[in-house]
Order: C-alpha cells, then sequence, then structure tokens
C-alpha cells in the first residue's frame, strides 16, 4: 500500500468490514449477493468448463447469476452466509466481494470542443465509421432517428455481439448503426429477491430487454455517436442540428441500469466480459459510486472490468462523479480508466425573477408551458416556519392554504429538483423559485420544470429571501428567455463537477479531463417526460440534461474518432493525446474558472484542461502505457501478487525494489511530499513522437511559487529511427516559500514544444505524511 494513500485506513476498514459480512452465521439464512474470483488454473481437468467446476464445487446452479472469463475470472451467486464463508476458505478463491449497488452520474457540443464539419477530426476519421462504441448504461430508444443506419456501410466483420430479444424488443430493432444489444438484469432481481430497499423490476414502467425506460442511456449513447437529425430541439429550446461526436460509429448498448433501482456491479462486470467478446473498441460508462467513498482496485468491479478491457485494448471512459465542488469527491479513479469532469458550453437557458419592487435576478429554466407574462403574483417562503421539508417543499410538507395562486420558494437538496415543482403544483402553487443554498453556491442547473419555474444561486435565493420577509405584500413573476449561444465565460468548471484530489493514490491526478456536460441537448427515450417523473406525460424527442455523465460520453465519442483515424493507438495514447493538449483557457482567453467559486480552476477541478478535438488528432508526443507498467504501478502502491491477480487475471511478482507509484507514464505528475524530511523527488517520463519523424522538443516549466522543476534533457530529438525519448524531472520544495492553496496544493506546468505541438502536463505538489 502507498505510504502516502490518503486512504490506507478505509482498505483495513473495508477488509474488516467484509470479513464480518461474512463470518459464519449458523442460523442466517438471507441470501446475498457475491463476486468471487477464482483462480482459473486450478479448474480439475475432470471438469469440461469453468461453469461446471462452479457448479459442482461452489455453488448451486441456480445460485449462480454470472460466469466471468474474459475481464476477470470467476463467478457471481446468491449464497446464504455460510456458504459464501465456506467458498471463501476454498484455495482457488482469490477475492471476494459482495455486490454492491451503483448509481448513474446524472447540439452545439461538437462544435464546441473545436469539431467542424469535413475539416479536422471529423473528416479524416471518415466520422469513426469503424470504430464500435460500447454503451453500458439504462439501454436505448432503437427508433430514435440518431440511431438511423442510412448511408452507413456493412457492420465490421470483427463484431461477434448479438441483439438480445425481450420485451418490446426483437432482433429488427437492431441495425448497421446499432449493431448489438444485451441486457443484464440477474444482480439485480437476486438483490430485490434478498429484500431490503431493492425493489424488484417494475413490468408496467420498466423493460425486460434492452430497451431504454428511463432515457439516461438513449442520452448518452447519442451524445457519443448519434446521427445527425435535423430540426432537434426540446420544446424549442437549443434549436438546431443535433449530432455525436462520432456521427458513424457504431453503437452497442449493454443495459447494465435500471429505472429506479441503480446499477449492480455483478451485472456491470458480466456486461464487460460480453463487450470484450463481442469486439467494442471504446466502452463508455457513465456509472460510480456517490458516498464520497472510493474502494481500493481490487474491491471495485467497475475498475477490475475496466482493467481487463483496457488490456485487451479497449478504451474506458467514465464519468468522474457529480459530488462536487467538495475536495476529493472525483470517482472512477483506476490509472487505467479516463476519468472525465464536467463544464459548461457557451449556450444557457436564462430565465428571471422579477420582484414587485422591480428588482430583476437572473437564473435559469427549460420550462414549456404557458408563461406568466408578466402578471405578478404573491410570493411565499415556507422555510420561514422553521421546518426543513417545508423549506425543501418535500412532498406533503406545504400546506395548500398558504401557497395556493402564489410563487413558491423551495430550497434546493434531498428530492429532485423538478418533484419540488410537481409538490407545489399539487398544493396550488403557480410558479416556483428553485434557490440554491450554500453547497451548490452559484452553480445552477436546467430543468424542463412542469410548473412555471426560475433556478437562481445561493446569493440569488438570499436576496429574494431577505425581499420577502421584509416586505408586507411580496409579489414577483417570472420571465422565460428561451435560448442564448455565445454565453462567456465557456467553458467553465461545472460546480456538481467530481474533483480531486485522488482518494486512493494522490500522486495520479483525477479527473483527467473535462468535456460539455451542462445543459446537453441528445436523444431521449419515448417511455418517459423531459423530468422522468411518473406524473409527466409529455414525449420529446430530444432532452437537455447535465452531469458527468453527459461529459464522459463526450470522450467516448473522441475516443472513437482517434482510434479510427490511429488505428494503432493504445487506450493509454488516446488519453495522453486528450490530456496533453486539453485547453486551459476560456473563450475569454483567460484562465478557466470554476463555477462554484467564480476563482480561476485548478487541475483538481479540471484535471488536464478541457478537451480539444481538434488539436487531439495531431499531439505531436504522447505518453504511452502497457499493462506492465500498471502491474509495476499496483507493486508500488503495496499490492502483493495475489490482489494482483485479483485485477490482472495472472500471478505477478513484485521486484525486491519497491517501485515508486509516481513513476507511471502517465501525462501528469503528482508530487506527494511529507510535512518533514526529504524535499525533492524525481520523475521519470517516456514520451514517443507520433508527428513529423524528424522533430526536436524543448521543455519550458511553469513552477509553482517556492518548488523547483528541473527537466533533463530538456531538448529531446526525434528522427525515423529514435522514435522514444525518455527524461526525469526533479521537483524540489522549499518549504518556507511554497504556498499550497486552498486545496493544499500548489500547481504548474511541464511544457514540450517543437514550435508546431504544444505538449503539456500538469504539475500538482502537496505535503502529506503518511497514515
Amino acid at each position: 500500500m502507498a505510504s502516502n494513500s490518503l486512504l490506507p485506513l478505509l482498505f483495513l476498514l473495508t477488509f474488516f468490514k467484509f470479513s464480518a459480512q461474512i463470518a459464519p452465521q449458523t442460523a442466517d439464512q438471507t441470501l446475498k449477493t457475491f463476486i468471487f474470483r477464482v483462480d482459473r488454473h486450478s479448474k480439475p481437468s475432470i471438469f469440461p468448463t469453468h461453469y461446471h467446476w462452479y457448479a459442482s464445487e461452489f455453488a448451486d446452479p441456480p445460485q449462480i447469476l454470472h460466469v466471468y472469463d474474459t475481464v476477470f475470472h470467476g463467478f457471481s451467486a446468491s449464497l446464504t452466509p455460510n456458504q459464501v464463508s465456506t467458498i471463501s476458505d476454498h484455495p482457488s478463491v482469490l477475492a471476494v466481494i459482495e455486490d454492491s449497488r451503483r448509481s448513474l452520474h446524472t447540439t452545439r457540443s461538437p462544435q464546441f470542443l473545436g469539431l467542424r464539419n469535413q475539416r479536422g477530426l471529423w473528416s479524416e476519421s471518415d466520422y469513426g465509421s469503424d470504430v464500435i462504441v460500447g454503451v453500458f448504461d439504462t439501454g436505448v430508444w432503437p427508433e430514435h432517428r440518431s440511431f438511423q443506419d442510412k448511408n452507413l456501410g456493412p457492420i465490421p466483420r470483427r463484431w461477434k455481439g448479438v441483439c438480445e430479444t425481450g420485451t418490446k424488443f426483437s432482433k429488427g430493432n437492431c441495425n448497421r448503426k446499432l449493431i448489438g444489444a444485451r441486457f443484464f438484469i440477474k444482480g439485480h432481481e437476486a438483490g430485490a429477491d434478498a429484500g431490503g430497499p431493492i425493489s424488484a423490476i417494475n413490468d408496467t414502467v420498466e423493460y425486460r430487454s434492452p430497451r431504454d425506460a428511463d432515457g439516461h442511456g438513449t442520452h448518452t449513447a447519442s451524445t457519443a455517436i448519434g446521427r445527425y437529425a435535423f430540426d432537434a430541439s426540446m420544446s424549442g429550446y437549443a434549436a438546431g442540428i443535433a449530432k455525436g461526436v462520432a456521427p458513424k460509429a457504431r453503437l452497442a448498448v449493454y443495459k447494465v441500469c435500471w429505472k429506479d433501482s441503480g446499477c449492480f456491479d455483478s451485472d456491470i462486470l458480466a456486461a464487460y466480459d460480453a463487450a470484450v467478446n463481442d469486439g467494442v473498441d471504446v466502452i463508455s460508462i457513465s456509472i460510480g459510486g456517490g458516498d464520497g467513498v472510493s474502494s481500493p482496485y481490487y474491491l471495485d468491479p467497475i475498475a477490475i472490468g475496466s482493467y481487463g478491457a483496457v488490456s485487451h485494448g479497449v478504451f474506458v471512459s467514465s464519468s468522474a462523479g457529480n459530488d462536487g465542488p467538495n475536495g476529493m469527491s472525483v470517482t472512477n479513479l483506476a490509472p487505467w480508466l479516463m476519468t472525465v469532469g464536467a463544464g459548461t458550453i457557451d449556450r444557457n437557458f436564462p430565465a428571471a425573477v422579477i420582484l414587485g419592487s422591480g428588482r430583476r435576478l437572473s437564473g435559469v429554466s427549460l420550462y414549456t408551458g404557458l408563461p406568466l407574462k408578466g402578471k405578478m403574483y404573491p410570493v411565499v417562503y415556507p422555510g420561514k416556519s422553521g421546518m426543513l421539508s417545508a423549506s425543501l417543499c418535500m412532498e406533503n410538507s406545504l400546506d395548500p392554504r398558504q401557497v395556493r395562486g402564489k410563487i413558491v420558494i423551495c430550497d434546493r437538496g434531498s428530492s429532485p429538483r423538478v418533484a419540488k415543482g410537481l409538490v407545489v403544483k399539487k398544493a396550488g402553487g403557480v410558479g416556483m423559485i428553485l434557490a440554491n443554498g450554500i453547497s451548490n453556491g452559484e452553480g445552477l442547473v436546467c430543468d424542463a420544470h412542469i410548473i412555471a419555474a426560475c433556478a437562481v444561486g445561493a446569493d440569488e435565493g438570499d436576496a429574494i429571501k431577505a425581499y420577502v420577509a421584509s416586505t408586507k405584500t411580496p409579489t414577483a413573476t417570472l420571465d422565460f428567455q428561451g435560448t442564448v449561444i455565445g454565453i462567456k465565460p465557456a467553458p467553465v468548471v461545472a460546480s456538481f463537477s467530481g474533483r480531486g484530489p485522488n482518494g486512493l493514490n494522490p500522486e495520479i491526478l483525477k479527473p483527467d479531463i473535462i468535456a460539455p456536460g451542462v445543459n446537453i441537448l441528445a436523444a431521449w427515450t419515448d417511455a418517459v417526460g423531459p423530468t422522468g417523473l411518473d406524473t409527466d406525460k409529455r414525449k420529446t424527442e430530444f432532452n437537455i440534461l447535465s452531469g458527468t455523465s453527459m461529459a464522459a460520453p463526450h470522450v467516448s465519442g473522441a475516443a472513437a474518432l482517434l482510434k479510427s483515424a490511429h488505428p494503432d493507438w493504445s487506450p493509454a495514447a488516446i488519453r495522453s493525446a486528450m490530456m496533453t493538449t486539453a485547453s486551459v483557457t476560456d473563450n475569454r482567453n483567460q484562465t478557466m474558472t470554476d463555477e462554484a467559486t467564480g476563482k480561476p480552476s485548478t487541475p483538481y477541478d479540471m484535471g488536464a484542461g478541457h478537451l480539444n478535438l481538434g488539436l487531439a488528432m495531431d499531439p505531436g508526443l504522447i505518453y504511452d502505457i502497457t499493462n506492465d507498467d500498471y502491474v509495476q504501478f499496483l507493486c508500488g502502491v503495496g499490492y502483493g501478487p495475489k490482489v494482483i491477480q485479483v485485477i490482472t487475471r495472472s500471478a505477478h511478482n513484485c521486484p525486491a525494489k519497491k517501485p515508486a507509484p509516481e513513476n507511471l507514464n502517465y501525462p501528469s505528475i503528482g508530487a506527494v511530499f511529507p510535512t518533514a524530511g526529504k524535499s525533492s523527488k524525481m520523475f521519470i517520463r517516456t514520451v514517443t513522437n507520433v508527428g513529423q519523424p524528424n522533430a526536436v522538443y524543448r521543455a519550458r516549466i511553469e513552477a509553482p511559487k517556492g518548488v523547483t522543476v528541473t527537466v533533463k534533457p530538456s531538448r529531446l530529438a526525434f528522427s525515423g529511427a529514435v522514435k522514444k525519448q525518455s527524461f526525469v524531472v526533479t521537483i524540489a520544495v522549499d518549504r518556507r516559500a511554497v504556498v499550497f492553496g486552498e486545496s493544499g496544493a500548489a500547481f504548474g506546468s511541464l511544457y514540450w514544444t517543437d514550435g508546431k505541438h504544444g505538449v503539456r502536463s500538469p504539475i500538482v505538489v502537496t505535503q502529506m505524511d503518511p497514515l
């Protein structure tokens, strides 16, 4: 374990918690699902398959949910504590992981990434037509025009996937665009059978098939690879052409998440197994933990499945989570994953609250109903009673006698934003002002409210509440202003976007990058209205959503284009190309800002910067990483051979001298120093020239105050024969002069430039003592 890991105690706590869960309890017959990592080489030759072995020696066939044989070796089963305890003692069992539930990280954006028709990446890669993107989500609405296959060539011959049939989904729902679809439900059903908070699939609102009853999966899939859709809008908002980042790439759908029920690790791991066997090139997964605690890699099925995929050459893009702006809120931390945070685009949907005093306060909304036409209504704030549920406009918390015919101020939090409007409407209110609290600050999210409603930041919310408290008969109206483009500044780091530092290994900067994730227009299911509420009977062909869920598929589509243009690039090379060319400035040509604070953003907020696809096509140099490099990293963080085998599927012996985890050939540099003692560190990096064969690059340093950064050699010469060069970065800290900011870190950059390319790596310097 890394001596400077932030959370080594969590490893122990997880282990002890886990040990307690599987301790023998003779009377307890409660069934729970566990994932078992088995040494596949231990299979006795008498058994024809691993399934036969598992069903004979470990569990009864009806108890086995999934057998894993590609990205992971083992099985998942629904068992009693006694059975789990017995299996855990089997010498062939390397690890036991309790199944847990994950959550979803819930037109102009391709242009905003630097993509233009017939120029640059889109034209040079034929829009990614030979690349297959697997989306792990809530399924797909296959009839949507974003997934039509007009003018697409035949399905790539290497594709081995299937079009699984089920409720309202036939083989005819697949085509040359949507080339495969599967659904994974056994883990969810076992969880529901075991009782507790997990409910069984509701067949009146959900489909036992790849069909999307939620909308999230259709939205993320079309964001990554949707075809051109003309005259697209959400009830007039964001009108124009909707298209994915890689409009000709092929789509394979893996439904692992179920409406109102989340996504189970055992099903997600089965999807990784299937997707790699099927032949996908890119996996897009907008799923993760949401509890602020990251499991170590060997207990994290998303990290394990992703390692298996990456080791087979599949690029994996994952969302950073929506628990920002809190520090250390980023999820999906494994260094083989691309972890994507969210930024704004230059389009917004402004609305305003106009008070009886004449004051106008700015907010946002996607309300499409009848406008208030300037009519002033009484305003009430139920929260002034001191009742928290009333201030949050929770179900049954509002007194109709107090809110009927009025505009109601509701505080954000605890319940869905759109659900608050429904509560107000049921109680007879005519409108809602949705006010942020301190935790959300000025970060606003647009919603397709079912009542006239405007979301405002914390400062505006406080001003409106002060007006209501100080005025005898307070009044207001709401003004909806439609779509505005050309917003400055943009991009801005979204306040909800998951933030660093990396809670497992701070030497690895996470998030890696940000991409458009605020107010993204994309395809929608026909099964639910734009709010997703059961009572919302509106239909919309497209919907506007925000979240790191929306950012990750932008990177998935970008990876498809890069893979199409550079078929020989590894997943690490594709990530490097995006990171080293990312933008750190906005459309005012100033340092990107953080929506939560209004201050300049740091690598803890935006990683290497904002995705810039136009430059990623030709990055000049890349930082490549092999499977063996990742094994050395795992040795460096203190994992032993058995633990490493859980992740990598094969046994590895670590060298006698423990490798330094910070020497993983990552495109960013994280220098972690103790508060006393050693004050300088050396970092080894290797770059590969993917530009003109004869090139000379020179280093340029932007060092934080009180930190000295040197690079040797500072000049790298490449030729037809010399494609790779290594260099050493030495970082020294003057503890009396260094200034660690609010985040506890100091930030700088290393640039390599040959006059044409700028290859940038963020540098993060921080202090923490080993626990």
